[in-house]
C-alpha cells in the first residue's frame, strides 16, 4: 500500500486531508508534534477502514528529519508528502519579537525544505510521487500584520516553483496551494480574526485540493462574511 506523510496530521487541513486521502486507499503516516491528536485521527481512519500510523516530529529539529525520514523509507513505500504543518504570529511587525520571527521561520519556510530534502531521495529512486506544499494566500500578497507569515510562505512559493521547474521532466508532481483562512484551530489564542466560522471549512478545502490532483497551483480564497 502506497503511503501518503502528512505533516502537521493531527487537527485542521491535514487532518481533512489525512481522512480523504484514507478514503482513496493510501496509508496515511501522520506527522505532528501531539501524540493524542495523531492518535485521534488514526483511530477515525482506522474506524472507517484505512490504515495509518502515527510519528512525533518538531520540524525545527531538522537533525529528527533527518534521521526519521531515513527510517520510514526502510518501513514503508512513500508516495507522497504533504507540507501542511505551518506556524502564525500576528500584529504590528514593530511589535513582533524574536522568538515568534524564528518560530515562523524555521517551521513554515526551513521545516518544509528540510523535510521535502529529505524525502526526495525516496520518491527519486522510484520516479514517482506528489509532493503537496500548503501555503496560503499569503503567499500570493502582503497582508496587514502579517509581514513575517507572508514572508515566510512568499519563501515557500518561490521554493514551490522552483522544484516545479527542476522536476519538470520527471514523475514527480510538487502542487502548490494558497487558500485563505479556514475554520480551524490555528485561530485559537489569537485576536487576528473575530469570527473563523465565516470562513470554509478545513473538510471542504481539503475536497477541492483532492478534486484537483493534476494542477500545479490551487487558489481556494475564503469566504466573504
Amino acid at each position: 500500500m502506497k503511503t501518503i506523510m502528512i505533516t502537521g496530521a493531527g487537527t485542521g487541513l491535514g487532518k481533512e486531508l489525512a481522512l480523504a486521502f484514507s478514503q482513496q486507499g493510501f496509508h496515511l503516516l501522520l506527522m505532528g508534534r501531539t501524540v493524542s491528536s495523531l492518535d485521534s485521527v488514526k483511530l477515525d481512519i482506522e474506524k472507517n477502514g484505512g490504515h495509518a500510523d502515527t510519528l512525533t516530529l518538531d520540524l525545527r529539529n531538522f537533525g529528527d528529519i533527518n534521521r526519521k525520514v531515513l527510517l520510514i523509507g526502510h518501513n514503508y513505500s512513500i508516495y507522497g508528502l504533504v507540507n501542511n504543518a505551518g506556524i502564525g504570529h500576528f500584529g504590528p511587525f514593530s511589535e513582533m519579537n524574536d522568538a515568534e520571527i524564528l518560530e515562523m521561520i524555521e517551521t513554515n519556510v526551513l521545516g518544509t525544505i528540510f523535510m521535502t530534502k529529505a524525502v526526495l531521495p525516496l520518491l527519486n529512486h522510484q520516479d514517482v510521487g506528489r509532493i503537496i506544499n500548503i501555503i496560503s494566500t499569503a503567499g500570493l500578497r502582503g497582508k496587514v500584520d502579517e509581514s513575517v507569515y507572508c514572508a515566510s510562505k512568499f519563501a515557500l512559493r518561490g521554493f514551490t516553483e522552483s522544484l516545479q521547474k527542476e522536476y519538470a521532466a520527471t514523475n514527480i508532481h510538487f502542487q502548490a496551494v494558497y487558500m485563505g483562512g479556514m475554520n480551524t484551530p490555528f485561530w485559537d489564542g489569537s485576536n487576528h480574526v473575530h469570527d473563523p466560522s465565516r470562513f470554509r471549512s478545513a473538510s471542504e478545502v481539503a475536497e477541492i485540493i483532492l478534486a484537483h490532483p493534476d494542477e500545479n497551483e490551487i487558489i481556494i480564497e475564503s469566504k466573504k462574511s
